[in-house]
C-alpha cells in the first residue's frame, strides 16, 4: 500500500517571525539586499562612498554649532568622536526605518505576482542600512586613533554589537509597524520624513542624557530604545558606571516595538497583494 503524506498548511502567528520559512527563502535576503545596494549607488560618482561622505559631514556641522558655538557636553569625549557615535548608530535607524517603510509599496510589482516571505522586504531594507554601519565604521576607527581617544577595547567589543542590534530590533519593529499602515495609508509616505527628523532631536545624538539630572527623566528618557542603544555604544569611553536597569527598560520597549510592529504586519500581510 502506497503511503501518502499530508501538508497541513496554516497561516503563521500574528506574533511569529516564522523562522523556519524565512531560512528557507534565506536566498532572497541576499537578493533583495544587493538589489537595494546597487540601486541607492547606481549612477553616483562617489558610490558606497557616500555611506562615508553624509555622517562625516553631518559631524563636522554638529561639532562646529553644538560642540564649539553652544559648547555642549560630551561626557568628557572629542565632541566629533561623541557626536559620529551617534550618528552610526542614527542613520541604521533613520535609512533602515525609511527604506523598510516603503518598501511593501516599492515592491508592490513583485508581491502581487509570486508568494514569499513578506517580511523579508522591510528587513533586508534594514540590512542596507546595516552594511552602510559596517562602512562608516572604518572612520569612526580613525578617529578614535586621530584623537588618541582612551577606550576599554573589551567593552567597546560587547557593547558595540549590542548597541547595533538593538537598533536593528527597534527599527524593524516600528520598520514593520510603518510598512503596514504605509500599504493601506499613503499618507505615512509623507510622514516618517517628519517623523525622523523629529526623531533627531529627541535621541541624545548630539548632546548627553547626563544633562537630564533627574532619575524619573533619565528613566522616561530609557522608554526610548535609540536612545539606550546610542548610551550604550559610548560606554566604553566614559567611566560612569553601566545602568543596567536603563539597559533593561531600553530593551523591553524595543522587544514591545517588535511585537506590535510583527503583530500589525501579520494582520494587514493577507490583504498586502490587493491594496499595494
Amino acid at each position: 500500500m502506497e503511503q501518502t503524506n499530508e501538508y497541513i498548511i496554516r497561516p503563521p502567528s500574528k506574533f511569529s517571525l516564522n523562522l523556519r520559512e524565512l531560512w528557507t527563502y534565506r536566498e532572497l535576503f541576499y537578493f533583495f539586499t544587493w538589489r537595494d545596494i546597487k540601486v541607492k549607488y547606481k549612477q553616483t560618482v562617489l558610490g558606497i562612498l557616500w555611506a562615508i561622505l553624509q555622517p562625516v559631514m553631518m559631524m563636522v556641522v554638529l561639532t562646529l554649532v553644538f560642540g564649539q558655538a553652544l559648547g555642549v557636553s560630551s561626557d568628557g569625549m572629542p565632541y566629533p568622536v561623541f557626536v559620529y557615535s551617534g550618528l552610526l548608530l542614527w542613520n541604521v535607524f533613520s535609512s533602515g526605518l525609511s527604506g523598510a517603510a516603503n518598501s511593501m509599496v516599492d515592491n508592490a510589482e513583485m508581491i502581487k505576482k509570486i508568494y514569499f516571505p513578506r517580511l523579508i522586504i522591510p528587513m533586508s531594507a534594514i540590512l542596507v542600512a546595516a552594511f552602510d554601519f559596517l562602512i562608516a565604521l572604518v572612520v569612526y576607527i580613525g578617529l578614535l586613533i586621530y584623537f588618541q581617544q582612551s577606550v576599554h577595547i573589551g567593552k567597546i567589543l560587547i557593547f558595540l554589537p549590542l548597541s547595533l542590534l538593538l537598533t536593528i530590533i527597534t527599527t524593524f519593529g516600528l520598520g514593520c509597524l510603518l510598512a503596514a499602515f504605509n500599504v493601506k495609508y499613503r499618507d505615512f509616505r509623507y510622514i516618517v520624513p517628519f517623523l525622523i527628523q523629529f526623531l533627531l532631536f529627541v535621541n541624545p545624538v548630539m548632546y548627553s542624557t547626563s544633562i537630564f539630572k533627574s532619575d524619573l527623566a533619565q528613566y522616561l528618557i530609557a522608554l526610548n530604545p535609540m536612545a539606550g542603544a546610542i548610551n550604550m555604544s559610548r560606554f566604553a569611553f566614559i567611566d560612569t558606571p553601566i545602568q543596567w536597569d536603563l539597559i533593561a527598560i531600553s530593551t523591553s520597549s524595543a522587544l514591545f516595538l517588535l511585537v506590535i510592529g510583527i503583530y500589525t504586519f501579520r494582520k494587514m500581510e493577507a490583504y498586502f497583494a490587493d491594496i499595494a
